[in-house]
């Protein structure tokens, strides 16, 4: 069953003024499809399945886990639109079939594991993204999409806060920390070879803070924290001292960016995703969060610093993006950080009201 907050979030996605057309009777791979991200288009592209057209996308989901796969897309068992492919992105593609579109997710993006597998981490945004442009040239792919990161940009100084596309910082390769960022930097630089030395039509985007339903709760980053404690009857814990500064955008709205950078921006180019008028301190948001749910009788509690074990806290004190050029395309994010707190919190509790929700 789809849980109404997501049904509406996909029907949204789906009134996006971009050319949904073009996805018809073609074969869509979505790697890391798993993932927070990247699920969500997959979800999107069968939910457009569901309006009665003729000629469906057949989506094919790539990812390592075929347990969390299955469980992920329970809500699409049995439907012949969707095939869950199971491997890792970092060895060849094994798909002999015609492929129209790639987007490739797959990667490690929470800095739990930047400390404790730093190797994993950076290996899909090299070896992984060598594949697929491979099989974007075999397949004369009609589209590319790489996901990047806002932490490409590595120390911005305040005069370029918020940040435009070509407004890179400092970035230490020799901080382990740097295996995110350095090999994401080194997929665009990839999708950009290949697109003048072979013509993939690759566009890249690079997603800020994104939060919504179907994050891992188990994430390691303080917004998944507090949404877990709040779905959990807990009080907010704040584990630091509040300051560092982030634009939030939910993750319809990122979903959306990410589909109008697919069919409508330009090959070889990069665009941020994110929402400017997110951005909040830490410890705002906390306390923001606290007084969404006045019902559940949370506060803010305040600890020592403390950190999951691997985890490589950015020092970063202020993230936020300049989303003019994705907006040229089209695209607006419209969801507040009140609204969409509120709503990922309750995708994550059980709908009250509503009819099971069977995709049929």
């Amino acid at each position: 069953m789809r849980h109404p907050v997501i049904k509406e979030d996909l029907d949204r996605i789906l009134k996006t003024p971009v050319e949904w057309p073009a996805f018809e009777d073609r074969t869509v791979l979505v790697t890391g499809a798993n993932g927070f991200l990247p699920a969500y288009m997959v979800e999107t592209l069968l939910r457009a399945n569901e309006s009665g057209r003729r000629a469906k996308t057949h989506v094919v989901a790539l990812a390592r886990n075929a347990e969390r796969a299955a469980a992920r897309f329970s809500a699409y068992e049995g439907r012949g639109d969707l095939e869950i492919l199971v491997q890792d992105v970092c060895q060849p593609i094994a798909f002999s079939g015609q492929i129209d579109y790639i987007i490739h997710a797959a990667s490690q993006a929470s800095p739990k594991y930047y400390g404790s597998d730093p190797v994993g981490t950076l290996l899909p945004n090299v070896l992984g993204t060598r594949h697929l442009l491979d099989l974007a040239v075999k397949c004369r792919s009609a589209g590319f999409l790489f996901f990047s990161s806002g932490e490409v940009y590595g120390h911005v100084d305040d005069a370029h806060v918020p940040t435009k596309e070509d407004g890179f910082g400092y970035l230490d390769p020799a901080d382990v920390r740097s295996c995110y960022a350095e090999s994401k930097r080194l997929g665009e630089t990839m999708c950009v070879a290949w697109r003048h030395q072979f013509d993939v039509p690759a566009k890249i985007v690079r997603p800020f803070h994104t939060y919504g339903p179907g994050m891992r709760l188990d994430d390691g980053r303080v917004f998944a924290d507090f949404v877990s404690d709040i779905v959990n009857g807990r009080d907010i814990t704040l584990k630091s001292d509040g300051s560092a500064r982030r634009a939030f955008c939910y993750l319809a709205d990122a979903v959306a960016g990410f589909f109008a950078v697919l069919l409508r921006g330009a090959a070889g180019q990069a665009y941020n995703i994110g929402n400017e008028s997110g951005e909040t301190s830490i410890s705002d948001l906390a306390e923001r969060l606290a007084g969404l749910f006045p019902d559940k009788g949370l506060r803010v509690v305040r600890q020592e610093p403390s950190l999951p074990k691997g985890y490589l806290r950015s020092a970063i004190s202020r993230s936020c993006p300049d989303t003019s050029k994705a907006r040229a395309l089209g695209w607006n994010p419209v969801t507040g950080i009140d609204e969409g707190f509120r709503r990922t919190v309750q995708s994550f509790l059980q709908p009250r009201g509503h009819g099971a929700d069977t995709n049929k």
